[in-house]
């Protein structure tokens, strides 16, 4: 977006602000190409990062055959920005031209852990019931295909909810309709649901609900639904005051929302580099940050061990090599008892907590499409090797 004006082709708009190469401006602006509210920082304190920098650019990445040192690795990757916390320090943080600390990057289904957060400080506080039925969390579900979900089968995607996201490419994909129904883009199709509300309501199930894993996006809507009505209390300020203005955040976040005001809590929510961290430090410290104990610790710590429940309900397709991986909580656990999980999101976002090496990985991405294989085995390394080199 550069020109007064721009070029006709070269215009991040709408409709293409989610593809690449648009996607570099387009996840940097979301409040200038979709509706968006505030998640407020609050007026306490920031928590401090203590710098000790390292020249990690320099070492090897090992992929395809070959070896890349890591800045190389990282530009193949349309990595837009990435901070490594280790025992509690930056050790390395690096940014395109273009974006700088201040700036709020879409986080895609990162989001999604951040609102498994939320719905654990709520449980905290004896407001929701990971047991209790969707319907009875929402009333205005019952009678509906939500009956005898309930709010775990969520936290796990394991409902049986029809809704398929297999195919970005497909147009008519629950993948990709709900982009226009939650206002990602421009609405094309008059025949979708008025607003998320109603898309969650006429939802039907093509499985038992507590079967099988299946990524579902959708699922996390419908926490952040019970997680307003639990409260009377809309989704951005809930987040701001339970979480966001509590773990010493630098920089207001934001979030989606549709023409309800329903929140985008599966994808749509944007921070900057640094307070993403911030909150996988607080992860990393049982939930406690800058001296103030955020999230539960015993909920972080139903991550910290292997279900083999859970373990049997996942594909082990999805994390290959990870024998004890499994979803859980709005995580993807990588093993549990090793205290190593992470969050994922379209297009190269990820946040990974790695107990053993005592380190946080935050990464913003552009990827020119949603998964590339290519390009998640080229940051799958490049994530290896930093760990490697840490755990010397």
């Amino acid at each position: 977006m550069r020109g007064f004006p721009p070029p006709q082709g070269l215009r991040v708009t709408s409709d293409n602000w989610l593809l690449g190469p648009h996607n570099r401006w387009g996840f940097l602006h979301v409040r200038e190409l979709a509706r968006t509210a505030r998640i407020a920082r609050g007026d306490g304190p920031v928590a401090e990062l203590e710098a000790d920098p390292r020249d990690l650019g320099a070492i090897p990445v090992r992929v395809e055959g070959s070896t890349l040192r890591l800045s190389e690795a990282l530009e193949r990757t349309y990595t837009d920005a990435i901070c490594v916390v280790h025992e509690g320090r930056v050790v390395f943080e690096r940014y395109v031209e273009g974006m700088d600390p201040a700036d709020t990057h879409l986080l895609m289904s990162v989001s999604k852990s951040l609102t498994g957060a939320l719905v654990g400080i709520l449980v905290g506080e004896g407001v929701l019931d990971p047991g209790a039925a969707v319907p009875d969390a929402i009333p205005a579900l019952r009678g509906s295909a939500w009956e005898g979900c309930t709010l775990q089968h969520l936290l796990d995607m394991r409902s049986g909810t029809r809704f398929d996201e297999e195919d970005y490419e497909n147009p008519d994909s629950d993948g990709v309709l709900i982009e226009e129904i939650s206002g990602y883009r421009t609405r094309r199709r008059p025949d979708l649901p008025a607003d998320t509300y109603a898309w969650i309501a006429a939802l039907e199930n093509d499985g038992p609900h507590g079967g099988r894993f299946r990524y579902r996006s959708i699922l996390t809507d419908v926490l952040a639904w019970a997680a307003t009505v639990a409260t009377g209390t809309r989704f951005p300020e809930l987040f701001s005051r339970a979480l966001w203005s509590r773990i010493g955040a630098e920089r207001d976040a934001e979030i989606i929302v549709d023409a309800a005001g329903f929140p985008v809590a599966e994808g749509g929510i944007c921070t900057t580099l640094r307070d993403l961290a911030r909150f996988g430090v607080m992860h990393l410290q049982d939930g406690e940050i800058a001296g103030r104990q955020v999230v539960p610790a015993d909920w972080i710590g139903r991550l910290l061990h292997r279900d083999a429940e859970l373990i049997g309900a996942f594909d082990p397709e999805l994390l290959l090599g990870r024998p004890h991986a499994c979803y859980h909580d709005q995580w993807w656990i990588w093993d549990g008892a090793a205290g190593v999980y992470s969050a994922y999101g379209i297009n190269g976002q990820q946040l990974l907590i790695h107990r053993p090496s005592q380190t946080v990985i935050a990464r913003m991405s552009t990827w020119p499409a949603a998964w590339p294989e290519r390009l998640v085995a080229h940051a799958e390394a490049a994530t290896v090797a930093v760990l490697e080199h840490l755990a010397g």
